[in-house]
């Protein structure tokens, strides 16, 4: 409180303003004194003055330690003072590029209101556990650099102290840190300041309950001087939040003035221009007159630079766009270096268009899908299998020291989930690795509608490898159990064959599959947004690698002979595990469709496949030999994660018709069946139970 409010106030022993002798308790005096503080204005003073007076960057979260200096950055004051009370600008959006300082303004802002605007704030990750990150690495080392934030925030160590990782209390005020995977974070309190950075990395479902940012931004909507910050580096065209945020507002541009002409132009990408060979000499030329501003003049441009908006906008938000080509910390040549090494590379041009230039992504028709994008469509659907899953498969890869599988559960109409992705680990050449996998295929998963659970129905095994024999020998007496050996076939050939093979020296049935036809099957899928017909979940546990494998192959058409071919092919040194397990999962569907049209096996039951062991017979794998991608924990241990179950229990019913699998057409519920095998599919209602 300031010295003159502190002279207005009441002097103590007043008949009547002490409210120790007029409501009979001590502490009346402070309790006048916090209410009079509370009906006073926020002080008129602006993010960036605060910053240049009271903050400290650390040598633990900056390369440039020492007192902050918005002089560095010009182009942050006018971000950051629209940060400020004074401002009448509720939303500030910041499409930026990478090393800019976006975060540290945020965290400049952070500490403003700590120290002259209390108020209860929100700071939101793409996850929890980036949440934490921040925390301890950014937010503490706010605190703790400036005396005047150490002495409001009190020390963790102490007790009852209010301050934990995801919690720092302050007087007036308290800050929140979550992930956007946390649906319960973001309905934590109302909130007058909201921090939202790295929107582009948010889930597109939080637990199930929306969008992340629609509900987030709900926790400030009963505040009238609301206060959002959003940031991040843009990712997908169409996919991307922080550009329509952009988009929704005036749009503002960094101009900076040419030292000859004067005009005042965005730094572009096509005007950075450099002699043939001499990308060192990298440097800014003025559209309007062509004069060269060598990369020592840029402090200077940015220093004479000026915000210009571009639209209108809805009069409430203001949006900024800045490309790294503004950054003090990243040169034009070192830009220019990237750019030249990516260019041929469709995924590594992707992440500099995006993180350099802060541009969206466009995906052409010819491209590999983008894993990225397929990451923004995770989801959390808990322990159990969703309900509308009415079919499961194995796709399982042999690899020379390792068995890699995909568990996918199937729904009407091709609409498919990632359940699991399974490593087992060992030598496909002994016995071990096999028995492990004979436990897997033979468990149970729990169910969200089902007591009992469901069983895995299909299973392929790749037997194209370097173990052929070995894989053979494991699929020998379990085709009764769905357990089929493949062997991938390029060129035109239909996904399932219409009969296996027994010429192999296993003398097992061998099934050639197409994994041409079957791969454009999954990246057709791969392009279909959920839910609905065809489209794939995945969910929140699938990590960018993983990804990078589904979507590792691309198509390219070879001429031979003069004959153009559509093939499959995947540059050099990239994994493809995942696509091709994919793959095997989505020929088991088909063989389980070609199983049903032939004749009934004996375990249907209701209207749902079962394949039931006893749970005395079941091989329990060594855990050591056992790594689970995804989202199961480990097979045959304890853990609350576990999404394994071993049953007893009897066949187990669907609701589901299994009209969809026999039919396997996008328009199966309302087209009539047709069997290209000549006979017409059975009828599952007259099925024998």
């Amino acid at each position: 409180m300031s010295a003159s409010t502190s002279q207005r106030l009441p002097s103590r022993g007043s008949p009547s303003t002490d409210l120790s002798d007029d409501y009979g308790y001590d502490g009346g005096d402070q309790v006048l004194a916090a209410w009079l503080q509370g009906l006073a204005p926020d002080p008129d003073l602006t993010v960036s003055w605060w910053a240049d007076r009271h903050r400290r960057l650390t040598s633990v979260a900056s390369a440039e330690p020492g007192a902050w200096r918005t002089e560095r950055t010009p182009y942050l004051r006018a971000v950051m003072d629209d940060l400020s009370p004074s401002s009448a600008v509720e939303r500030v959006v910041f499409m930026k590029g990478a090393q800019l300082g976006g975060t540290e303004a945020g965290l400049n802002w952070l500490g403003y209101v700590i120290h002259h605007a209390p108020g209860p704030l929100l700071l939101v990750q793409p996850t929890v556990e980036g949440a934490k990150r921040v925390s301890k690495q950014r937010v503490d080392a706010l605190i703790e650099a400036s005396p005047d934030l150490a002495a409001r925030v009190r020390d963790p160590r102490s007790r009852d102290s209010g301050n934990t990782v995801l919690m720092k209390e302050f007087p007036g005020g308290v800050l929140i840190l979550t992930g956007a995977n946390s649906a319960v974070g973001l309905r934590s309190m109302p909130v007058r300041y909201l921090f939202l950075d790295e929107v582009d990395g948010y889930p597109g479902d939080a637990d199930g309950e929306g969008d992340p940012v629609a509900l987030a931004i709900q926790r400030a909507a009963t505040f009238l001087n609301r206060k959002i910050l959003m940031v991040s580096t843009p990712t997908l065209k169409g996919f991307s939040r922080i550009e329509a945020a952009y988009l929704e507002s005036d749009r503002r541009v960094f101009a900076v003035p040419c030292d000859d002409c004067g005009e005042r132009h965005q730094i572009l990408w096509r005007d950075i221009r450099w002699p043939e060979g001499q990308i060192d000499e990298a440097a800014w030329h003025c559209p309007t007159c062509g004069t060269r501003h060598p990369e020592h003049r840029k402090p200077a441009l940015l220093a004479a630079g000026a915000w210009q908006a571009t639209a209108s906008g809805d009069g409430r938000t203001a949006g900024y766009h800045l490309s790294s080509l503004y950054s003090p910390w990243v040169s034009w040549a070192e830009i220019a270096a990237e750019h030249a090494a990516a260019k041929e590379d469709p995924v590594r041009l992707k992440v500099w268009v995006n993180t350099k230039l802060a541009e969206t992504w466009e995906e052409r028709d010819g491209e590999r899908l983008d894993a990225e994008g397929l990451m923004l469509r995770r989801e959390d659907w808990g322990s159990a299998v969703p309900a509308e899953v009415a079919v499961v498969t194995c796709g399982i890869d042999v690899q020379d020291d390792r068995l890699e599988l995909e568990i996918v559960g199937w729904g009407r109409d091709e609409e498919s989930w990632s359940l699991d992705t399974v490593v087992l680990w060992g030598d496909p050449a002994g016995s071990r690795v096999w028995d492990d996998l004979d436990a897997v295929l033979a468990r149970r998963l729990p169910h969200t509608t089902l007591p009992g659970g469901v069983a895995i129905d299909a299973a392929c095994i790749d037997t194209g490898g370097h173990h052929t024999l070995a894989a053979y020998a494991f699929c020998r007496g379990k085709e009764r159990r769905r357990i089929w050996a493949i062997k991938g076939m390029a060129g035109a050939r239909p996904i399932w064959p219409r009969r296996p093979s027994r010429a192999n020296k296993g003398k097992v049935n061998l099934f050639a599959i197409g994994v041409d036809a079957a791969k454009e099957a999954v990246y057709a899928r791969l392009k279909v947004m959920p839910p609905g017909a065809g489209s794939c979940h995945f969910p929140l546990e699938r990590d960018a690698a993983w990804f990078e494998q589904l979507t590792a192959e691309r198509v390219r058409t070879r001429y031979v002979k003069g004959f153009p071919q559509r093939t499959w092919w995947k540059p050099g040194g990239r994994r493809n595990e995942a696509l091709d397990t994919r793959v095997y999962a989505y020929a088991a569907l088909h063989g389980l469709r070609a199983t049903f049209m032939a004749k009934p096996f004996p375990q249907l039951t209701g209207n749902r496949f079962h394949t039931h062991q006893p749970a005395s017979s079941i091989r329990r794998p060594s855990s050591r030999n056992v790594r689970l991608r995804g989202n199961f924990s480990t097979v045959g241990t304890s853990h609350s994660r576990n999404r394994y179950i071993a049953s007893t229990a009897g066949p187990v019913r669907r609701a589901l018709s299994l009209k969809w699998l026999i039919d396997g057409k996008p328009n199966a519920r309302s087209e009539p069946s047709k069997n290209p095998l000549g006979a017409a599919p059975p009828d599952p209602q007259e099925v024998k139970r």
